[in-house]
Order: C-alpha cells, then structure tokens, then sequence
C-alpha cells in the first residue's frame, strides 16, 4: 500500500519534530475473526507548529482527537498513516480504529488450531508492523512507556511485556479484561501481546540483584504435551547467569516468558520479557541433535538481546546488524561456555560460517554496515550478512582485542546508554578503551566493505622435507577488492595413534597480500597444515596439496571437531567455486561422514551433497551421481548405530535423494513398516518425510497424503500435507501448486513456505518448463499486493531453480534486463541472488564436466 515503506529520512525528520512519553492502548479481542477494535492515546512532545503523521495499519478509523480536537479521518488517513497537523508543544493523540488479524506472521497474527478449533493470536513486530495493532511513531528511536489493557475471552492467557495482571470480568462466563502495568521506555517493535488458551509452566529465578523474576513457558494446548519447560528454564537460568556477569547489568525487565506460537515466520523473536518462538521447537517427533542444539543457541539469542537491543537499542536499522550479530556471537560463546553443548563454535563454522560465506559471494553481497534507505532495505537484510558474517566479524574482533577487554568495554556500553538509542561508534568507544586499540581503519575495512577474502599458503620445502618458507597469500574479488587485517592461527596435524592431531599451532596478524611466517621455518612437513584453525578469522581458508590429499584421505581421522568442520568448509568452498569438480566432493562426503560426531556438522554436509548431487555435477553424470550418493547413504544407515543421531540423519537424506526403483522400494518398507531398522522409530514427522520422497519419486499420491493428514490433522500435519501435495512430480501437480500461492490470496505463511519446499522436488525439467514464463509474468502483481513475507516466500519457493540450465538463467536475465523492472531494489535483490544461484550452479557443472 502507498505509503507503507517509511523512508530513513522521514523517520529523521519527525524524530527532530516529536520526543515520545507514553502509549496506553486499548485492545478488545472479542469483535470477531477479521478484526479487533485498538483505541491508542499517545502522549508526544513536539516542534510547536510542526505537522508530521502516525503510523497505523487499519480497517476502518473511526476517531481521530489531537489535544481535543476532532480530525475528519476520512481526511488525515488513508489506511496507512493519519496525517497530525499544527501540534503543539505537549500533545495527545486519540486514535480508535478497527485493525486485521493477520495469517502471515506480521502484526497481530490468528490461527485457528485445527485439533480443537481453539484461537491463538501472537504479535511479531519487527521491523514495522506494530502499526498493524496499535496507532505509533513506528521507528526504533522513538522509545516510550507502552500500558496495554486487553479484553479477551475470559479462559484465554493474556501476556504482554509486564507481568500478567488478574483479569477483571467484563461478560460473566464470556470476556474478561487485563489491565497491564507500564512497561520501562522500550521501541515500539519489542512490545508484545501473545492471547489464547495457551497452558503455562512457571518457575522463577533470582537476578543478580536480587529480585525474584517469575519464568513461563506457554504453548498450545494440543502441544503441550511435547514441551519440555524444566529443560528450558534450566536453559534460561544458565543463560541469566551467564549475561548478568558479562554485561555487568542485572535483567532489565519484571519477567522473562518464552512463548512458543503457531505459524511463526521466524526462529524467535526478543520482545522484551515476552519471547516468542517457532512451535517447530516443541518437539512432537525425533529430531537431530543438531537441531536441539540450535534450540539452546536460539533461546539464548533471545535472551542475549534483552540487554543488547532491547535495553539499548539501535537508532535506526542501518545498525540492524550489531543487533543480530551481537546477540548470535553471546548464544554461541554462552552455548559453548554455560551449557552441555560445548562444541557451539564447531556448530558456528559449520552453519552460521557457511551462510555468511555464501551470502557474501552473492551479486547481493553488502557491507556489515548497511545503506538501509527504507523499511524494504530492512526487511531483505534479514540475512546471512546481517546475523552470520556479522557474528563471525565479531568473533575476529574479539581476537583482534582480547576477550576480557571486549566484554568489558561491551558492559561499559550496557551501562551508559541503558534504555537508550545509540549508533555503531558509541560501542567502538567504549572498546577502544578497554582495548588500546584505534578501531578507526579496522571499522572501515571491516564492516564498510563488503566480500571475503581467501587465505592460501604458500610453502617451500627442501629435500629432507623441512620448511624453507612459509607465507599465507590472500586475495580477494575483483568486486570487492579489500585486502584486510586477520588475527587467526595456523595448526599442524600430525598422525598420533591412528587420529591426526594438532602438534604445533602459532598465533599471528596476517595483512596485505603476502604475509611471511618466520616461525614455521626449520619445522617439519606435518601431514595436514591448516590455516585459521580455531576458526578466528572470517575468511576462506585453501589447503597446499599435500594437506589436501591427506585430508580426502583421512578426514575422518582429525581429532578435533571443529579442525574436521574447517576442512569440510574449505573442500565445499571450492566446489561451490568451481576449482574442484563437485563429483569429488560427493567422494569426499561418502567416504568420511560415517564417522563425523557433529550433528549440525553431518546435517550442513548432507544438504551440500544433495545439491552437489542434483544440481553441480555435470548433467549427464547426474542420474549416477544420484543413485550412488542414495545408495551409499542406505548403506551408512544399515550400517550406523542403532538409535544414533547419525542413523536418523542418514535416513532423511537417503530419502531426499530417493530416485531408483529399489531406492524408492526402501522408502515405502520404511514407511509402512516391512522394514524395520534397530533404533529407528517411524514417528509421525519421520512418516511424513518418507511419504514426501515416494511422492516426489511417483509411488504415492493425493489418496496417500490425504489419509496420511487424516491421521494427522493438526497444524503441522496440514504443513506436510501441503509440502507433500507440491511434490506431486507431474507438469499438473507443478501447475496446481504453483496457481495455489500465486492464483489465491488465502494460504497462510506455514503452508506458503510449505508449498514452496514441495514445489522444488523434482529433476525432471519437464515439470518446470511451462511455469517459468508464468512465474516472471506473476513478480511484479505479488510484491505489490503481498505483504513482504508472504510474497518473498512466494518468490524464492516458486523460482524453479531445480532446472539449473541456462533456459532459465536466459529467463531471469531477461527479467532483469527489462526497464519496467528496474525500479524496485528490494524484488530486485530477491531475483538476482536466485540467478546467482543457478550461475554458479552452471559453473561447477562445467568444471565437473572436464
């Protein structure tokens, strides 16, 4: 809608003009399905004489009153904004309307839980969608008390930032209403409301400074059988420990609830004293260690944030960045430090690293420190430069200054700008400080430029194979040319019965396009030489031949987890490169996973080979590719310990690449049970994913899925439903899939991305063809009348990028190249990295072919 995409310099402007006090808003829930009634006063100082505009998301506005005076809203709004003229110096706003329930995860969200019929509604915010609840000057730096007063059904729990009040009855047997207390001065996007009959488990804890804070755990009804809260506040009670010694800063709210809600667009989200997270976190069916653990990241993410973000928060999204990253790097070191999970770091190479690096190499690719114009700059770098790159920046920075001095300078900064807004410098002064360091030209080079570098050695040895010379090369793209400064270690690997260990390891600065390693020289060629072990620095890391020959040999062998993760990465750089033929690394993958400890390790791998596998070996060895990686991936899961998190792993992707006729024919034994494996248990999530490959694969259909979902009917079985419903491999289930999310306005977020994830099962270039001119012709009609979820999970899930051929990289181009389409950076963007997707795809397959 006109006017939605609030410009930087609009919200300067009316930050000069306005100062905000207060919110008190009026909620009543109990109007019916589409839309609930929101009466907003707003206390405001502001530039005598001054006109500006408030944001609110409406159906109908009824009232509009600025200091007494009645506006005409059919003049001062326009569905999006209500124009305020002629303010005065100390003003109040009065804003009654009528706002839309959502089902796409922006604003006030409904959803109707399909085992009870039961309505759950839950708030997400971020970045600018608390207009879609509640009249605000929608911008992070305009913080104020917000008072919430809530009139429900008189069984529903009611949360919001503050504790939850005893409710007053408003309809016997019918409403009740809850009446909040203030919140601390916070930004609009961190405030909450989550309302339903959700079941709560409570505890406490006390903080550092000795007040009691009451703990919740909510969930579903339906789910709540699932949730394991004593976990989760074990957890969190690790986490409160951890964060209020380092920021130096007891908890700066009343309570802490973590709320697990339906059809959540993201993994979490860090309302203040009010977190939500994604039910795929209530773990109904088995899933991989990896993804528990990821659980325990995500929940002290969250937590993280509490202080940095929500205590001090950002002044406007270019700083977007060190919000995310700052609260990825703490979750890591608290995992790796405070937990049961003490091999976070290897996690973080593994996924967080592998992100950032591949959003890095994308046309797309920008500094740290983004130019963010507009709220749809915002919303497309909610990506891996944002959280990964970032994350991994901060993780070099610390190396650069030490991590006492980092953490002291970071609560120095928690202490001076408490419920405050500030900008990136007000945090490098503080570290420069603590550190002694000039962080001048390290913020430039850092977080100013964009790409990544690449790190080689060069090394010279003599006849007895002792090292005459050591340098590590870098370079850079030719996009994006900075050679910049890493503090990282090299380690040697030498065989010690039988495991390749670390024998000698030297820490250093290394700059500029050749850096000499005097302390190498003299030492003896060790079986592996690896450079940024520990992982410190971000860059991409090469093996000298020798150590590359030995790693493909003995992978499996290195000692160390997160050594073994490093040289996974480097092997899958290359490949994604094109410096090595992809069907190397599917030899590479096969003959070392059996082995590897690390779930998220195993699960990053795996999903390379199977887009290895399907789309960056040469065309025509990729039907043998396939059913080899299948078939050995059968093989691993026969032959992996029973009950093991690799077992289950193996199961899942040898399903994914399922092809063959006897691969398929396991499928379908495990799926109904004539095949059984020891451990294994065909759960109700397990039982969906195996009935997705034989519907991918032609053995099932619609009569499968339908009596599949009979069994269960609940939220996440109609998710599968739907995923399993877009596999159907022939040109009309494609189309149907297809005119489902771009013909129809209905589907709500979960079942668009579901649709999306089923849509791209399929090699048969048959099935796509006919769609792609559709899709180009379908662009430019849902970004302008999606909201930006809905229609970038509409765009990335329907771009046939299974095809990888240059028919469709000709298509995107051309796209691309039109004028009509030259206006919208933020579509734009969506496009381009789907077609730096299929370029690079086309690359490796030409140097496979070689």
């Amino acid at each position: 809608m006109p006017g939605e995409n609030l410009t930087r310099a609009e919200a300067r402007e009316r930050a000069s003009i306005v100062a905000t006090t207060s919110y008190d808003v009026v909620l009543d829930l109990t109007t019916g399905p589409e839309t609930f009634r929101s009466t907003t006063t707003i206390r405001f100082t502001a530039t005598p004489g001054a006109s500006t505009f408030v944001d609110a998301i409406t159906r109908t506005v009824h009232a509009v009153t600025l200091n007494g005076v009645e506006l005409d809203p059919a003049e001062v709004s326009d569905g999006v904004r209500i124009q305020l003229p002629a303010l005065a110096d100390e003003n109040v706003l009065v804003v009654d309307a009528d706002m839309i329930y959502t089902n796409t995860g922006e604003g006030l969200h409904r959803f109707v839980d399909p085992v009870d019929d039961e309505v759950y509604l839950y708030s997400q915010f971020e970045v600018p969608d608390s207009r879609r609840m509640f009249a605000v000057f929608e911008q992070p730096d305009l913080k104020a008390e917000f008072t919430f007063t809530v009139t429900a059904p008189d069984y529903w729990e009611v949360v919001s930032n503050s504790p939850t009040p005893e409710p007053v009855t408003a309809v016997e047997g019918q409403s009740a209403t809850w009446s909040f207390e203030p919140t601390p001065r916070i930004s609009s996007y961190i405030t909450a409301l989550v309302a339903g009959p959700y079941i709560v488990e409570r505890s406490e804890l006390t903080s550092a400074d000795g007040r009691v804070i009451p703990l919740g755990v909510f969930s579903r009804a339906s789910l709540a059988q699932y949730m394991d809260a004593d976990y989760i506040f074990e957890k969190t009670r690790q986490g409160f420990e951890f964060y209020e010694k380092h920021y130096d800063f007891p908890y700066p709210f009343a309570k802490y609830d973590q709320l697990f809600v339906p059809e959540f667009n993201a993994g979490a989200m860090e309302n203040a004293g009010a977190v939500t997270f994604t039910e795929t976190y209530v773990f109904r069916s088995k899933v991989t260690d990896a993804v528990r653990e990821r659980r325990v990241v995500t929940i002290l993410h969250e937590l993280a944030h509490m202080w940095f973000g929500d205590l001090v928060t950002m002044r406007w999204w270019n700083d977007l960045w060190l919000n995310e990253s700052f609260a990825e790097y703490m979750s890591t070191l608290a995992t790796a430090e405070a937990t049961e999970w003490t091999e976070a770091w290897t996690t973080f190479a593994a996924m967080e690293k592998s992100w950032a690096y591949r959003q890095d190499q994308l046309p797309s690719t920008h500094p740290i420190v983004a130019q963010i114009n507009d709220l749809e700059d915002v919303q497309v770098n909610f990506d891996g430069i944002t959280y990964a790159k970032g994350a991994s920046v901060l993780k070099q920075l610390v190396a650069w200054v030490g991590q006492d001095e980092f953490m002291q300078g970071v609560a120095a900064y928690v202490n001076t700008h408490q419920f405050g807004n500030t900008e990136l410098p007000d945090l490098m002064v503080e570290l420069e400080k603590t550190s002694g360091r000039d962080l001048t030209s390290w913020t430039q080079l850092w977080l100013e430029t964009a790409g990544v570098n690449t790190l080689r050695p060069a090394i010279e040895y003599d006849e007895n194979d002792v090292i005459t010379s050591f340098r590590v090369l870098q370079d850079a793209p030719l996009e994006w040319p900075t050679i910049r400064p890493h503090r990282l270690a090299i380690g040697f690997y030498s065989h010690e019965d039988g495991k390749l260990v670390r024998t000698y390891r030297v820490e250093l600065d290394v700059d500029g396009a050749s850096t000499s390693v005097p302390e190498l020289v003299g030492r003896e060629r060790p079986a592996l030489v690896l450079l940024n072990d520990d992982d410190l620095a971000y860059a991409k890391i090469r093996l000298d031949g020798y150590s590359l020959d030995t790693a493909i040999d003995q992978l499996a062998s290195i000692e160390s987890p997160l050594a073994r993760s490093l040289v996974w990465g480097s092997a899958w750089d290359a490949t994604r490169d094109a410096e090595t033929p992809a069907r190397d690394f599917v030899r590479l993958v096969l003959g070392n996973i059996a082995t590897e400890t690390e779930s998220t390790t195993i699960r990053t791998v795996l999903g390379q080979l199977v887009l290895t596998a399907s789309s960056y070996v040469a065309p025509a060895a990729r039907e043998e590719t396939i059913r080899t990686a299948a078939d050995a991936l059968w093989k691993l899961a026969l032959e992996a310990a029973p009950g093991s998190d690799a077992q289950f792993q193996f199961v899942k992707f040898f399903a994914a690449l399922a092809s063959t006729p006897e691969q398929l024919e396991n499928v379908a034994h495990l799926h109904d049970g004539t095949v059984l494996l020891d451990g294994l248990d065909i759960d109700t999530d397990l039982t969906w994913e195996l009935l997705i490959a034989l519907v991918a694969g032609g053995k099932a259909g619609q009569a499968e899925i339908d009596a599949t979902l009979a069994t269960d009917n609940t939220a996440s079985g109609a998710q599968s439903a739907a995923h399993a419903k877009a596999a159907i491999p022939t040109p009309a289930g494609k189309a149907a899939a297809f005119d489902s999310l771009v013909s129809v306005d209905t589907a709500p977020n979960a079942i668009v991305r579901a649709t999306g994830l089923g849509f791209q099962r399929g090699s048969d270039p048959a099935l796509f063809e006919p769609l792609v001119a559709r899709y180009f012709e379908s662009l430019q009609k849902l970004w302008d009348t999606r909201s930006y979820a809905i229609a970038a999970s509409v765009i990335n899930g329907l771009y046939p990028s299974a095809l990888a051929n240059q028919s469709l990289r000709d298509a995107t181009q051309a796209w691309l190249d039109a004028p009509e389409n030259a206006g919208i950076p933020a579509l734009r963007r969506l496009v381009i990295e789907n077609l730096a997707g299929v370029d690079r795809a086309l690359a490796a397959q030409a140097r496979d072919a070689k």
